[in-house]
């Protein structure tokens, strides 16, 4: 539906343009010969219209056989050269036919009359006009070449992001789950009901995340959710050791994000951070929108003598966030990380959409 509206609006402004070609036409013969305005138009508008057609239908096919990417230039020239000197010639040849026609109808007086000068500037024209359809009809291919370009571009950039998506899933630490599967085990033995609503827990973060895709954005706070979640089991096997707070402003809450963006920091503060402290720590999580942009910062308690893949900002984890935001956002959004003191901490940096701003836009 939608490709025929445009198909028909193509050919509706090609006509379009035609009739003006025709109007200029009969300008030029009122301006040079004693024919009147209504005998000039009346051969030039059909005459236009008629010449119309036949250059559209022939230089569109010869563009089509003969590509610029796959023919010599020398080829191209050559057949647009006779094919031009022949429509043109076919259009001489109709247009003398219809000044006789019309002069047998109209009678002599303010007729067009088709004489060798006249007939000598119709072939110009059309050739000229010829060459400029061709012209055009070889932007109209290339434009719709990059078209399908950038679709298939856009494409393979939605199935990348799907895979990254899976990836991230498969990456989710397999210790978490070990681990996770063995305090329930311990739980079974000593209370039956924690063990239960572990097992519901990591059930439902499990389900959460194969319910998501990667083209589909969600709220941050239904990806706060989905942190909460994971954490929840993990202070299972932590305990008090592993402190969860987090700061997000109303308006923060319902900006747009890409699913499990957060997913791989949390996990880095749990096992490059949390884990290595005897003592445990916290994990925070603050976000804010500013304007156009929306800053989230997730710190965590650190070892002040460790080192490795957090420290050095070169995990996994890090660099998944940092391609992830550049497929989706370019270089609107940044990421950036830093540890001070006894606190490692990242940035995210990326522009603040919401579902009412979307809906808007379309």
């Amino acid at each position: 539906m939608s490709g025929g509206f445009w198909a028909r609006r193509s050919v509706a402004l090609y006509l379009l343009a035609w009739l003006m070609l025709g109007v200029l036409l009969a300008g030029l013969i009122v301006a040079t010969s004693e024919a009147s305005t209504a005998a000039s138009l009346l051969f030039a508008l059909p005459l236009a219209l008629f010449y119309a057609c036949a250059c559209g239908f022939s230089a569109y096919y010869l563009c089509r056989a003969y590509p610029l990417a796959q023919r010599r230039l020398r080829a191209v020239l050559t057949v647009f050269l006779f094919s031009g000197l022949s429509a043109a010639l076919l259009w001489c040849a109709a247009g003398s036919a219809w000044a006789a026609l019309c002069r047998l109808l109209l009678g002599q007086e303010g007729a067009v009359i088709f004489n060798r000068p006249f007939a000598a500037v119709m072939l110009g024209i059309g050739v000229l006009l010829y060459w400029m359809t061709a012209v055009a009809h070889y932007l109209a291919l290339e434009f719709e070449r990059a078209r399908r370009a950038e679709t298939r571009a856009l494409e393979s950039r939605l199935l990348a992001q799907d895979a990254e998506l899976r990836m991230l899933r498969t990456q989710i630490d397999p210790h978490f789950l070990f681990n996770s599967l063995n305090s329930i085990s311990a739980l079974t033995a000593i209370d039956a009901g924690r063990a239960r609503d572990m097992t519901l827990q990591l059930a439902g973060f499990f389900r959460q995340t194969l319910g998501l895709e990667a083209h589909r954005k969600v709220s941050l706070g239904e990806e706060l959710a989905l942190v909460e979640c994971f954490l929840a089991i993990e202070q299972v096997r932590f305990g008090p050791r592993l402190a969860f707070a987090h700061e997000v402003g109303e308006d923060a809450r319902e900006c747009l994000l890409p699913p499990m963006i957060l997913q791989p920091l949390v996990e880095n503060a749990v096992k490059h951070g949390i884990g290595q402290l005897l003592d445990g720590g916290m994990i925070r999580i603050d976000a804010e929108r500013a304007g156009s942009l929306l800053r989230i910062r997730v710190g965590n308690d650190a070892d002040p003598d460790g080192a490795g893949a957090q420290g050095e900002g070169r995990g996994i984890g890090l660099v998944n966030v940092r391609q992830r935001l550049a497929a989706a956002y370019g270089r609107e959004a940044s990421v950036h990380w830093a540890r001070e003191n006894n606190t490692f901490r990242v940035q995210l940096v990326l522009p603040a959409e919401t579902e009412r701003d979307l809906r808007c836009e379309y």
